[in-house]
C-alpha cells in the first residue's frame, strides 16, 4: 500500500469514493462538495498541510489517499496538532476504507504508516476516536497499540484511544 497526496488526475475516483462513503454517513474527502473546483480543493489540501490559510480553530493537516496497485482503497487524515474539538471528537488520525476493500488489512496498514508520519512530525502521543458501535475500527486501533482512554465528554458513544510513539 502506498499513501500519497491527492492529485488533479484523482478527481473522478475521489468524487466516487466521496459518494460511496456518504451513503454510510462518512466523509471521504473533507471539504469537497459537488460544486467545488477540484483544482481548488487540491490547492487547499496542500495549503492546509503547510499550515497556510487556516480558518479559525483549524490545525495543519495532511490528507493522503491510500492506494493498492494504482487503485484508491481508502484515505488518511493526519492532524498535526489537537484543538478542543479534536480532543473530544476526531483526534490526530482519521482513516476510511471503501466498502469493496474492507477486511483486507488496509485500515491497519494505513494506521501503521500514519503512526510513522506522526512520529516524523514530532507527535509523541496520538489520539484516535471511534464510535462505540464500530468494532472494526476499535480492533484496528487496538492492534496498533491503542489504549482505551475513556469516552468523549461531549459524546458518550465516542471512544478515545491513545497510542504512544
Amino acid at each position: 500500500m502506498r499513501l500519497r497526496p491527492v492529485a488533479l488526475g484523482d478527481e473522478a475516483a475521489v468524487r466516487a469514493a466521496t459518494r460511496e462513503l456518504a451513503e454510510e454517513g462518512f466523509t471521504f474527502a473533507l471539504g469537497l462538495d459537488a460544486a467545488s473546483s477540484f483544482a481548488d480543493y487540491v490547492a487547499r489540501l496542500d495549503a492546509r498541510r503547510h499550515g497556510r490559510g487556516l480558518t479559525a480553530g483549524a490545525v495543519p493537516e495532511t490528507f493522503l489517499l491510500a492506494e493498492v496497485d494504482g487503485q484508491i482503497v481508502g484515505r488518511l487524515s493526519l492532524r498535526h496538532a489537537l484543538n478542543d474539538q479534536l480532543r473530544t471528537n476526531g483526534g490526530h488520525i482519521g482513516f476510511g476504507i471503501l466498502r469493496s476493500h474492507r477486511r483486507r488489512g488496509h485500515a491497519s496498514e494505513i494506521l501503521r504508516q500514519a503512526l510513522i508520519l506522526a512520529r516524523d512530525l514530532g507527535i509523541e502521543r496520538v489520539l484516535l476516536t471511534c464510535n462505540e458501535s464500530n468494532a472494526s475500527s476499535r480492533r484496528v486501533i487496538e492492534s496498533q497499540g491503542g489504549v482505551f482512554g475513556g469516552h468523549s465528554p461531549t459524546d458518550p458513544a465516542k471512544r478515545l484511544y491513545w497510542i504512544a510513539l
